[in-house]
């Protein structure tokens, strides 16, 4: 065996070693030695594809072969971007807020701060949520300001009764963006925060943001965007435990990269801003859809500093189907290359540095890659439907270039990202993204931007099912795909031997997992109840009334809390079914009162709270304890993918989900000595 086939094999020692500690944890060189070393495998097979895996025996063939390689050239080199990003040294942020709020709570600097918050038809309780909760932040010397696109009389009376201003405007210009600016002027805040109106920020917000303000150069501080209820994908797929959303990456691994070269995204909302700075700039960008990017990329083209703080202080909804879901990220995609058009945009944006430009830039070219992942996966049908091989493999090539690389990707990406995604099961769900985000970056491209659509949330789902326009797109790709491999096996079994069948076969067997693991995520269960519940595990004791009208007590252990009820662990409810239990008391939540429960005599694990029955204030009690208390949502670590694509697997091949089962995102548990326990 050559040194060509032997080095690169021996050279994956180094990612598996690596990954026994957090990258987090280890020194900088360490990082910096696997940048080099995927960097050389990526360099190495790209040079192998273009001096000797083209085929260009006829016209299409060559065709296919070069469209093939470029794909893969495209998604490989946009690739080590992001790698050559993370070469310098940079931190989440929590050390620096640390140190910045003890110092500024020495100081005597007590800004007044005014806290917007923009709706457009949200529901009134996910409203409701956001405006209690910003209520109930530490910090006194703020003010609270609803803007309401909506005009709705009902949530002018809802901001009263949380003590905040209100203004509607008659004419909504510039969507979300031109809200906020005509909200700018009804306070004088030196500081001015924003949250969506689907957003519950933590009690101690402000006081964890503020510090990091004490600089005069820092205009902006952004916070990740975390969600209590599980998105589309994890949830239809009964994936909870095992998937993390794709904002985990961002906030983990891109945003603190980026901080380091003083490029932070601004996200929208849960961020900390200067008034002085916003003035600065004119005020948020209402020419840009994603107003929130180009803002934070004004703000540092006229060297205001902005940081980042990978703390969750706050969480809020994620998109509810699947179909909202890919809506969503549609706009996203939209505004972020609308962008690279606009003059505030990466591309012609005077004062950024070259390293901010390009960090700004590595965003939008992400989106690109859309394209190039459709490519591959339409490129199999070629070898079965086709009969063309639009790539030359040799047994040397795929043990010396091709697998090396293959598995250096995947024991590396999820250290690198510290935890925060897998490589290859967190891209499978996806293609059920391929075909509508590839449209929408094409139709971006001749100058078509999507309006602004606020994503629909807290509805009701009376009957699940698959909406056609993503259905249609991976029925038809499932059906070229079973034509293509059985004529991949009906050539192979007559017969031939050529190593483009087996190939085929290999390459069109992925992409049909793939396909069907796409199909899976897109259908949605029906949903009675829209409230977000939450996996908490705690000890409890019911009370109740027996049959014979004397009262009873029993100690269970609470599985998930939501705002409308609590679910007990399997097992725990008790054996006696005459019981109606009336109370909860949570032993492990030391600070909450005795809940009420709706009488029920049923052997259910479930139960209804019953606030009408209870102390007046034990509902604002429990929700803020629920919601708001500091360190409540957990840094999750994303399991081993080996076990993780085994229970994808699984999933696949088992019957339907059961009919009553709760998506559930974890909680933390208080911690003692801590505010909230």
């Amino acid at each position: 065996m050559t040194a060509e086939l032997w080095l690169p094999w021996l050279l994956l020692l180094w990612p598996l070693w690596l990954s026994r500690r957090p990258e987090a944890r280890c020194p900088l060189w360490m990082r910096r030695s696997l940048l080099l070393l995927l960097t050389w495998l990526s360099l190495s097979y790209l040079h192998w594809r273009v001096a000797a895996s083209l085929n260009l025996s006829g016209p299409l063939t060559a065709a296919l072969s070069v469209l093939l390689l470029l794909a893969e050239g495209w998604l490989l080199l946009s690739g080590l971007l992001p790698l050559l990003l993370a070469w310098r040294r940079f931190s989440d942020g929590r050390p620096e807020a640390d140190a910045a709020q003890v110092q500024w709570q020495a100081s005597s600097w007590r800004p007044t701060v005014d806290v917007l918050i923009p709706t457009c038809g949200e529901p009134l309780p996910v409203l409701e949520r956001c405006l209690r909760a910003c209520s109930q932040l530490h910090y006194p010397h703020k003010q609270l300001w609803v803007l309401d696109d909506a005009g709705r009389a009902e949530v002018a009376e809802l901001a009263a009764r949380y003590g905040a201003g209100y203004q509607h405007r008659p004419q909504r210009r510039h969507a979300k963006a031109g809200n906020l600016n005509a909200g700018l002027p009804l306070g004088s805040g030196e500081l001015v925060a924003v949250f969506d109106a689907d957003f519950v920020p933590q009690q101690h917000f402000l006081e964890r943001t503020i510090g990091l303000l004490l600089d005069p150069q820092v205009a902006l501080v952004q916070t990740p965007q975390h969600f209590f209820n599980a998105d589309p994908v994890m949830r239809n797929l009964t994936m909870e435990a095992w998937l993390l959303p794709d904002e985990e990456s961002f906030y983990r691994w891109i945003e603190p990269v980026r901080s380091a070269w003083d490029a932070v995204v601004c996200a929208g909302t849960s961020f900390l801003v200067r008034r002085a700075a916003l003035e600065d700039v004119g005020g948020f960008v209402e020419q840009a859809i994603s107003e929130d990017l180009v803002t934070g990329m004004a703000l540092a083209s006229r060297g205001w500093k902005l940081r980042y703080l990978g703390e969750k202080l706050s969480a809020g909804l994620a998109a509810e189907t699947m179909l909202d879901f890919v809506r969503q990220r549609q706009r996203w995609a939209s505004g972020t290359l609308q962008a690279l058009r606009l003059r505030q945009g990466p591309l012609r944006l005077r004062g950024l540095r070259p390293g901010q430009r390009l960090a700004y830039l590595e965003g939008a070219l992400h989106w690109f890659n859309t394209v190039p992942r459709l490519l591959l996966l339409l490129m199999p049908l070629s070898i079965g439907l086709l009969g063309v091989l639009p790539v030359l493999l040799t047994d040397a090539a795929v043990l010396g270039k091709l697998m090396p690389l293959w598995i250096a990707l995947l024991l590396s990406t999820g250290w690198l990202n510290r935890g925060s995604r897998h490589a290859l099961l967190a891209d499978l769900p996806g293609w059920a993204l391929a075909v509508p985000l590839a449209a929408t970056v094409l139709a971006s491209l001749w100058g078509r931007v999507q309006p602004f659509r606020i994503t629909p949330k807290h509805r009701v789902q009376g009957r699940g099912g698959i909406a056609p326009v993503l259905a249609l797109p991976l029925l038809v790709l499932l059906g070229l795909n079973g034509l293509n491999l059985a004529q991949i096996l009906r050539h192979l079994s007559s017969g031939g031997r050529s190593a483009g069948g087996w190939l085929g076969l290999a390459w069109g067997g992925l992409t049909l997992l793939g396909l069907l693991v796409a199909l899976r995520a897109c259908r949605d269960p029906a949903a009675g109840d829209p409230s977000p519940w939450l996996a908490l595990p705690l000890q409890a004791s019911l009370r109740g009334m027996d049959a014979n009208g004397r009262f009873v007590e029993h100690s269970v252990a609470i599985e998930a809390l939501s705002e409308t009820g609590v679910a007990l662990a399997p097992g725990a409810w008790p054996q006696d079914g005459k019981t109606a239990w009336l109370e909860l008391r949570i032993a492990s939540a030391p600070g909450l009162p005795t809940l009420s429960l709706a009488p029920q005599a049923q052997s259910c694990s479930r139960l209804s709270w019953a606030w009408e029955r209870g102390p007046a204030d034990a509902r604002e009690q429990f929700l803020r304890w629920l919601y708001g208390r500091p360190g409540a949502w957990p840094q999750r670590q994303a399991p081993p993918e080996w076990r993780a694509l085994l229970a994808l697997l699984l999933r696949l091949i088992s019957p339907g989900r059961e009919p009553q089962r709760l998506s559930l995102v974890p909680q933390q548990l208080p911690v003692p000595g801590t505010p909230g326990w």
